[in-house]
C-alpha cells in the first residue's frame, strides 16, 4: 500500500511539473524590446523581439523595418537562424544587399528610371544600371520607421509605419506605409502591409529577407528544393528589366512547379539565366479562385528537414538565387556570405509595372488604400 501511494504521489507530482512547464512556455509568447544601437543622428534603433509558445522567434528594428533573424526548429528539434543579416545596425547601415529590409517606395526595377502618371513624366534616381532599383538612393530601407507594439492574445506584434513625403526619390504624394509582423502560434511570420496616399503615386512594397533553411552562414542553398506555383513568368533584357511578355514555363528552367533543386538547372546554357547570373525573375502566381490569400512557393532543405511556405495575396513573386553575394561580406558571427548563400522569395507586383498597361497595376490613387498580406510559414520534414 505505502508503495502504491509513494507511485501514486510520483505519478502527480509529474503530471503538475508537466503542466507547469507548459504554461510556463505558454507565457514566454510575447515581445521584449532592447536597444540595437543609435543611428549617426542619434536615432534610437530597437530590436523587437517576436515569440510564440513553440519557441520560435523573430526579431525586426525600426531601421528599414528589417527582419534581423528568424530562429525555428529542425527536424531533431534544433533551433537555428535561417534569414541572413548582421549582428550590429553598422552592418545595415553599410551598403548590403537589402539584408531582411522592407524596400519601396517602388520594389524591384522601373526602367531608365521613369514612369508617366496622370500624363506627368516623373524621374528618379538611377542606382541599378539605367534602372531605378527598390526606391533609389534612400529606400524605405534606410529610413528609421516609427514602432509600436500592436500584439493580442497571444500574438505577439509589432507595427512599424513611415511617411513618405511628396518628392521623396521623385515620387508623388505624401505616402503612409504601416507594416505589421505578426507571429502565430503555427510558426507563421504574417506581414500586413497597408498604403495609403494624397495624390495619386505608384508603389510596390515587400520584404527582401534572404533565407538559407539550413542556417544563415552555412553554405550555398543549391540543395534546397523549390516549388514555385506559377505557370508563367516575365522574361527580362541584359538590365533585368521585364519585356512586357508573360512567358510560360513549359520546358525551361524556369519550371518549378514540380519541387526542383533550386541548383539543378541554374547552370543550364539559357539566356534568361546569363542575363541574371542565375535566377533573378519574377514569376506570374496562379491564385487558387475565390481564396483570400494563396501559396505561391514551397521550399524544403533536406539535411535540417526545414520547410517554408510562402503565402500572398500578391499576384507575383521575385525568385532571387543570391547570385550577387561573393563572400565580402561577412555577417552574423562573422560568417561569410558566398555564392547563392541565400535565396528571396519577394512577394510583390511585377517588376516596372507603371511601364507596362498590360501587367497588374501598381498605381494607387488619392484617398485610397492599398493592402496585402504575406505569410512565412515554417514547420519540418520528417
Amino acid at each position: 500500500m505505502r508503495k502504491m501511494i509513494e507511485l501514486l504521489a510520483f505519478s502527480f507530482a509529474c503530471m503538475l511539473a508537466i503542466t507547469i512547464v507548459g504554461t510556463t512556455e505558454a507565457a514566454t509568447a510575447g515581445m521584449t524590446k532592447k536597444s540595437f544601437g543609435k543611428t549617426p543622428d542619434g536615432a534610437e534603433i530597437t530590436l523587437y523581439t517576436l515569440t510564440n509558445s513553440a519557441g520560435m522567434e523573430v526579431g525586426i528594428i525600426n531601421y528599414g523595418a528589417i527582419v534581423v533573424s528568424i530562429k525555428v526548429p529542425d527536424r531533431a528539434g534544433k533551433f537555428g537562424d535561417v534569414v541572413l543579416g548582421f549582428d550590429s545596425l553598422d552592418g545595415y547601415e553599410s551598403d548590403n544587399p537589402y539584408f531582411g529590409a522592407i524596400v519601396g517606395r517602388y520594389g524591384n526595377r522601373i526602367a531608365k528610371g521613369e514612369f508617366k502618371l496622370d500624363g506627368k513624366t516623373y524621374t528618379l534616381a538611377k542606382n541599378n544600371g539605367p534602372n531605378s532599383l527598390h526606391g533609389g538612393n534612400k529606400g524605405f530601407n534606410r529610413v528609421v520607421w516609427t514602432a509600436r507594439d500592436s500584439s493580442t492574445a497571444g500574438l505577439p506584434a509589432v507595427r512599424l509605419t513611415y511617411v513618405s513625403k511628396d518628392g521623396e526619390e521623385g515620387y508623388p504624394g505624401n505616402l503612409t506605409v504601416e507594416v505589421t509582423y505578426t507571429l502565430t502560434s503555427h510558426n507563421e511570420l504574417k506581414i500586413d502591409y497597408s498604403l495609403a496616399t494624397d495624390k495619386d503615386t505608384v508603389a510596390n512594397v515587400t520584404n527582401h529577407s534572404y533565407f538559407n533553411l539550413a542556417g544563415e552562414g552555412s553554405g550555398d542553398i543549391l540543395k534546397h528544393e523549390l516549388m514555385l506555383n506559377a505557370n508563367k513568368f516575365t522574361p527580362v533584357d541584359d538590365t533585368l528589366i521585364p519585356t512586357g511578355e508573360l512567358k510560360s514555363v513549359d520546358g525551361t528552367p524556369f519550371d518549378f512547379r514540380k519541387s526542383t533543386a533550386i541548383g539543378a538547372r541554374i547552370e543550364q546554357d539559357d539566356q534568361q539565366l546569363k542575363y541574371g547570373k542565375g535566377y533573378d525573375h519574377n514569376w506570374v502566381l496562379d491564385r487558387a479562385a475565390g481564396a483570400p490569400i494563396s501559396l505561391a512557393a514551397r521550399v524544403y532543405e533536406p539535411a535540417s528537414g526545414r520547410v517554408l511556405e510562402v503565402l500572398t495575396t500578391q499576384p507575383g513573386v521575385q525568385f532571387y538565387s543570391g547570385n550577387f553575394l561573393d563572400g565580402t561580406i561577412h555577417g552574423k558571427s562573422g560568417h561569410v556570405y558566398g555564392h547563392r548563400s541565400g535565396f528571396c522569395l519577394e512577394t510583390q507586383h511585377f517588376p516596372d509595372s507603371p511601364n507596362h498597361s498590360n501587367f497588374p497595376s501598381t498605381e494607387i490613387k488619392a484617398g485610397q488604400h492599398f493592402r496585402s498580406t504575406t505569410l512565412f510559414k515554417f514547420s519540418v520534414s520528417k
